[in-house]
């Protein structure tokens, strides 16, 4: 029993009261940061506020030891290198720029220098092309392959991409294997992902971690920290879980980001794990803001993402935080999560304006041994409790459940382990044995019937439940999973279809009926189309202009933008776009089933485009005539550009 209780002790010490430190921060601000410290702060906060972020993949055929560093040269800083991050394979990369125009490039660091020597394979965007970073959002499909032979690219040799040296390269790709106890979960990284967001995203990014080789036959249970938290905090409950059926897996991210671009992110990370993994259900543990966090992506995302399955909150303000509506207005320097945790704020209700899916089994756990002062609510040591029993969430919960510990001691009690390991073994039991009965299975194969020596774009299998649209399933593909078997499947009929940005399939649809048990084969060939697509928006405010802002926030109507039209022009092409050119495609991927040009919202796509170059005018009631200059490749992914409308 000593041991125990020293353990905990230990564990209390790495577990930051979350909001707590929120609701202090304001005084630290006010009263000790001063001059320097301040301007940093400050420094720090508007300038990651103003990234872009650059995704994509490296595809590294090349072989040899160290990690793949992938960076971003300026084109009109003299090819500085902005910005780099560390891969330790080929996969997804994210890097944070400001507006401008980049060459992006990759190579396998082999000495692990950080400088770009003359032996160590590399490969760059394009011949190269450049990449037009916006000033806020997501420029997507920068992909890459570093051949197995050098090459001559456009970077010279010798090119330094940082001059500080660290000791460790640490890569920031999903899936790493690390430990709890891995350096980079000390309590001071956690503070320093809510205190200096930017600085903590370049120096670790933001991504998932494992605890062991990912295993087929196990069920991941993703744990979400809080504010100022890190996957240390987690440990107790992790050691008392069935690690025979459960497999824990840790999001770590920078918690003084805007929570939208937090869920954002995790999107392109858990879409990047189940194309390689092909897993078809996922468990989310959240604990404070983490709770918000796991919302937002679920009410968001989950058309593209339907694999969430059950949703366990612990503490999590589900009202937000009247504390940090008051930073927003009294503070000298404002931490960017403080705009979501407004009670009033519009993200809050954002996360109620959709009902969580009916397949998505919710249990919120709180804590009630709180502070009795008479100045202030019932609470639980940090969070009020009509925070944490926000009647919107606790009417869809299956159960909720309270224990006598405080926002901290949630995470360490005997008790909150037991009821957690019930509602995970309850739901094993009822999946293993319900779905494996009656599921079927899908043997998806795809090829490309054309020549592209880059990259080629990634696909996605659509799967329609007797043909209804709006129950649209996902499920991504690496380019090297095809022919790999997906399920199990719910018995019916479905409607398949198989999409790609860049190309499009033979026959847009195909009928196939799951039955129990058996599998049946799907066979999808892709052809080159050449595609323009983009987004609208108005001038944005200071703290909507937000490293990451997810690309719904730009799908979303904006009653101030009247488009009147839309034209493209290229050689012997003339289209023109009207905000009543409208196909009926919705907010998934079914657009690139049916492949019309149109506009939804401020969204607008053109398909069928010949190679060429291309002028797009854009015309919107009240603002002054754009115009844009594409050129298209059929078959080469072209990446979502924004276009923030310019006064008239």
């Amino acid at each position: 029993m000593k041991s125990l209780k020293s353990n905990i002790n230990n564990l209390k010490a790495v577990i930051p009261a979350t909001f707590q430190i929120v609701n202090i921060s304001l005084f630290i601000i006010c009263f000790i940061a001063t001059g320097c410290s301040l301007i940093k702060l400050k420094k720090d906060t508007n300038r990651f506020q103003e990234y872009t972020a650059i995704v994509g993949h490296i595809n590294a055929k090349c072989l040899g030891n160290g990690p793949i560093i992938v960076a971003a040269c300026s084109v009109e800083d003299e090819m500085k290198v902005v910005n780099y991050t560390v891969l330790h394979d080929s996969g997804e990369y994210e890097l944070g720029v400001h507006q401008g125009n980049y060459y992006i490039f990759a190579y396998r660091d082999q000495n692990s220098n950080l400088i770009y020597d003359a032996d160590e394979p590399a490969g760059q965007y394009g011949n190269p092309t450049l990449v037009r970073a916006p000033a806020v959002g997501v420029v997507f499909d920068i992909d890459i392959i570093i051949p197995e032979k050098n090459q001559n690219i456009e970077i010279p040799h010798g090119k330094i991409i940082s001059s500080v040296k660290t000791q460790k390269l640490y890569s920031r790709q999903a899936g790493i294997i690390t430990d709890l106890d891995d350096e980079r979960f000390v309590e001071e990284n956690g503070k320093k992902g809510f205190w200096e967001p930017g600085s903590f995203f370049n120096q670790f990014g933001g991504t998932i971690y494992f605890l062991e080789e990912y295993d087929p036959d196990k069920i991941p249970i993703l744990f979400i920290h809080g504010a100022t938290g890190t996957p240390k905090g987690w440990q107790y409950l992790v050691n008392h879980i069935d690690r025979s059926r459960f497999q824990p897996w840790f999001f770590y991210y920078p918690t003084g980001l805007r929570i939208d671009s937090i869920a954002y992110l995790l999107l392109w990370k858990l879409s990047n794990l189940q194309a390689k993994y092909q897993f078809n259900k996922i468990i989310f543990t959240a604990h404070s803001m983490g709770g918000l966090v796991a919302r937002s992506f679920i009410v968001n995302y989950f058309p593209q993402f339907p694999y969430v399955t059950l949703f366990v909150s612990m503490a999590t303000p589900w009202g937000g935080d009247r504390m940090a509506e008051y930073g927003v207005k009294q503070s000298p320097v404002v931490i960017p999560s403080w705009y979501d945790m407004q009670p009033d704020g519009d993200f809050i209700k954002s996360l109620y304006r959709k009902k969580l899916p009916e397949s998505v089994t919710f249990y919120l756990l709180y804590g009630y041994r709180g502070s009795r002062n008479p100045l202030r609510s019932n609470n639980d040591g940090t969070i009020t409790l009509s925070s944490l029993l926000d009647y919107r969430p606790q009417a869809e919960a299956g159960m909720s459940y309270a224990f006598n510990e405080d926002h901290v001691s949630l995470l360490l009690s005997e008790r909150v382990a037991d009821q957690f390991n019930s509602i995970l073994n309850t739901f094993y039991e009822n999946n293993s044995t319900s779905l494996e009965q009656v599921g079927g299975y899908l043997d998806v194969h795809f090829t490309y019937d054309y020549d592209y020596k880059g990259v080629r774009p990634k696909p996605a299998l659509l799967l329609y439940r007797n043909g209804k649209k709006d129950e649209e399933a996902v499920t991504f593909f690496n380019n090297g999973t095809n022919g790999k078997i997906i399920g199990p499947i719910p018995v019916g009929e479905y409607v398949t279809s198989m999409v790609t940005m860049a190309a499009k399939t033979e026959k847009k649809s195909v009928t196939v009926s799951i039955e129990s048990n058996k599998t049946k084969e799907l066979n999808f060939v892709f052809k080159p189309d050449g595609v323009i697509r983009g987004c609208l928006t108005t001038a944005l405010k200071p703290e909507d202009k937000f490293a990451g802002r997810p690309d719904y926030r730009y799908r979303s109507i904006d009653t101030k933008i009247h488009i009147q039209s839309i034209t493209l022009e290229g050689d012997g092409i003339h289209r023109v776009l009207t905000s009543t050119t409208v196909p009926a495609i919705g907010y998934g991927l079914g657009y690139l089933v049916v492949r019309k040009d149109g506009c939804f919202n401020n969204c607008f796509s053109f398909f069928g485009l010949p190679a060429g170059d291309y002028k797009l005018v854009i015309k919107v009631e009240g603002y002054k005539p754009i115009e844009k200059k594409y050129s298209v490749i059929p078959g080469r992914p072209q990446y979502f550009r924004v276009t923030e409308l310019p006064p008239g």
